[in-house]
């Protein structure tokens, strides 16, 4: 096998394949070395203001669009959809600590009700039942089987 390759010249190919290594298709490194530091207006130069939710800013300045509080000509930022009075409100009503702070609250609150319950719960929901003559013992099987419970006794 190794003489047909010589004979065929391909030993000269299989080498200089070695040799050489083929391209990389990857597109990690391109994507790694373009970063927003590289070029900050990728929109084509167009100005992008800083992303504040319409939410937050003043309903009490007289606005051109009072709906959306914003001003004619103002630049829209490039995630508007997210940014806009029509997307989800953020809530900032409670603090993260007074939040976890009230679930524990309710986890406790809970956890101690039901201690007191399984303290408090009866072990059973009647008076056991009784039977005369033996406590059936007879009905049951006779001297080898499984006893009920006779009058006059306290457990079972």
């Amino acid at each position: 096998m190794l003489s047909r390759r010589l004979v065929t010249g391909r030993m000269a190919q299989i080498a200089s394949r070695h040799a050489h290594p083929r391209a990389s298709f990857s597109q990690f490194r391109a994507l790694r070395a373009q970063t927003e530091d590289d070029d900050p207006h990728l929109n084509g130069n167009y100005p992008n203001p800083p992303a504040v939710k319409r939410q937050f800013r003043d309903p009490n300045v007289d606005w051109w669009d009072k709906q959306e509080r914003r001003n004619f000509g103002e630049p829209v930022h490039e995630d508007n959809d997210v940014l806009g009075v029509f997307s989800p409100e953020q809530y900032t009503h409670v603090t993260s600590n007074k939040a976890f702070l009230s679930i524990g609250t309710f986890v406790v609150g809970f956890l101690g009700l039901c201690g007191l319950v399984s303290l408090y719960y009866p072990d059973k929901p009647s008076v056991p039942r009784t039977f005369p003559n033996g406590g059936l013992e007879k009905e049951l099987g006779g001297s080898g089987a499984v006893r009920a419970h006779k009058t006059g006794e306290d457990t079972w």
